[in-house]
């Protein structure tokens, strides 16, 4: 047995709490399953932000996002403070680093070249033969959209999936698949206007086998199985782009789920009425443009996106839940390659997700600053030598508490000035509890025509939103109120819970990092 474990660390996006086998939204996921059942899983884990650049450079960093400066989506991580990450420091310790799979630590959808290798542009001079470095990891293999939107976003010059010399290791495999051409004529019969089912949600013409969750599973098998006689250990992160939307669901898996007898939320309509200002802001004006409307095929150009019939919500759900099926069948097959190769007892395996989904909760789909549970909130399993079987962990924690774990179990030091703290103590069963958890976002007018300074403090019962400019919020009492119905913020029987909160956000550790609103939400 080695004495510093392996890390095998598996991501999906935009991933919700509840959809696991374990969970009462009940998808079938048999392999994320038995992790938790031979591990510990976290029920009160949440994201450090609630869109992916952020929340991934957290996820690398262990620093929260006002710390390394990507604040929202559109600001590249510098790669200096991403070398800093838990990766640059294990590859430096001696450990094989690798990230196969969707990375978004820069960011893709830019006007001009930026250079990075992530950047629709720039990632033509990233030859075939160029596999890393990059933040820290010694090897990749990357996609850089990952997505199969339905058609080009207004006022942008790229198209999906990117064509070679474009786009990295999944696009250029992509585009060879099949005869000439094949790949990108399946793709467009996935788009051209037929069996749309909801905003966000058609089936894909796509076999399963040149679906990004094969890929990455299938790059992650032959990685484990190049360093399986190997005496360093590694550290590869399989990074799958599902179910983010579009919801495009491969056979047989869109079969999976029938539309009537999916679950969908109960408190399924808006009530902006009851929220604060930029809720209503943003979802009240019926012809505000949506930021993420460009992959809306049934809108044009024009309005938002609008709240789903219960049908069209049925109908997303569904492929959403297939998704989420197929990700797990190929987490399956990860972790048969793990047991095959004889390194499961060697190797420490970490499943969660970026951020989570609205999927309905309060007549809202996707993601946005609507920071409810289904959004913030998301699942964590660890399984590892030391860690006993079946426990379920209720403190407060954050996904950002991954890089200092990592970094403890492999026996390197974090540096200073972070705020992730390691989950060890908790998953060995030690006296150790936690008070809150933190999630930040800022938010510019490029992004969704508004500025939004949004901190929010979790603890085991209450959640606050602190919106730090105009000194409105949210406050919700989730043991007596977990559907985030009645905002406590201006209760007066909530005054003192409302201020020890407070005191919480402002007693955030760690150094700030200033970024201009003008570069956020370029992305």
């Amino acid at each position: 047995m080695k004495s510093r474990p392996n890390i095998l660390f598996i991501t999906s996006d935009q991933h919700r709490w509840d959809c696991f086998g374990f969970e009462h939204r009940h998808v079938r996921t048999p392999h994320i399953d038995r992790l938790a059942a031979e591990g510990a899983r976290f029920s009160r884990c949440i994201t450090p932000n609630a869109v992916c650049q952020p929340a991934r450079a957290s996820l690398l960093t262990g620093m929260l996002p006002y710390t390394h400066g990507v604040i929202d989506n559109g600001i590249d991580l510098p790669p200096e403070t991403g070398e800093l990450g838990f990766a640059g420091r294990l590859a430096k310790a001696g450990y094989r680093t690798a990230l196969l799979g969707k990375a978004h630590f820069s960011s893709k959808a830019t006007e001009v070249p930026s250079g990075t290798p992530e950047c629709q542009f720039s990632s033509a001079d990233y030859g075939p033969d160029w596999f890393g470095p990059y933040m820290g990891f010694n090897h990749v293999e990357l996609m850089v959209m990952g997505h199969f939107q339905r058609r080009l976003a207004p006022g942008h010059h790229f198209l999906l999936p990117f064509p070679p010399p474009n786009g990295q290791h999944y696009e250029r495999w992509f585009h060879g698949q099949g005869e000439p051409g094949e790949a990108r004529r399946r793709w467009e019969d996935s788009i051209d206007g037929r069996g749309i089912l909801a905003a966000q949600t058609w089936n894909s013409a796509l076999p399963e086998e040149w679906h990004t969750s094969t890929w990455v599973a299938d790059r992650t098998v032959d990685y484990l199985g190049s360093v399986k006689d190997q005496d360093d250990p590694f550290c590869v992160w399989a990074s799958f782009p599902d179910p983010h939307h579009p919801f495009d669901c491969p056979a047989p898996w869109n079969q999976m789920y029938d539309p009537e007898e999916v679950d969908i939320p109960e408190h399924r309509f808006r009530d902006l009425e009851a929220r604060p200002w930029w809720h209503q802001k943003l979802y009240g004006d019926e012809k505000a443009v949506d930021p993420n409307e460009y992959t809306d095929p049934t809108r044009g150009n024009a309005p938002r996106i609008s709240a789903q019939t219960d049908a069209q919500l049925r109908h997303m759900t569904a492929n959403y839940f297939g998704m989420i099926s197929l990700l797990d069948h190929n987490v399956g097959r990860i972790l048969s390659a793990l047991a095959a190769n004889g390194q499961d007892r060697d190797t420490l395996v970490v499943f969660t997700t970026d951020h989570g989904e609205l999927l309905g909760d309060h007549g809202l789909i996707l993601k946005g600053p609507t920071l409810y549970e289904g959004l913030t909130k998301v699942g964590l399993v660890v399984r590892g030598a030391g860690i006993a079987a079946g426990q379920i962990i209720d403190e407060p924690v954050s996904t950002l508490d991954l890089a200092a774990t990592f970094q403890d179990y492999c026996g390197v030091e974090k540096p200073p000035g972070v705020q992730s703290q390691t989950l060890r103590p908790l998953l060995e069963q030690k006296s150790e509890t936690r008070d809150m958890a933190f999630n930040e976002w800022r938010i510019g007018d490029i992004r969704y025509h508004l500025q939004l300074d949004l901190n929010l403090v979790r603890t085991k019962r209450y959640k606050a939103v602190f919106e730090v400019e105009s000194g409105e919020g949210e406050l919700y009492d989730l043991e007596d109120d977990p559907h985030e119905m009645v905002n406590r913020y201006h209760d007066p029987a909530f005054r003192k819970t409302k201020k020890e909160l407070n005191d919480m956000m402002r007693s955030r550790p760690g150094p700030l990092l200033e970024t201009p609103l003008e570069r956020v939400g370029l992305n």
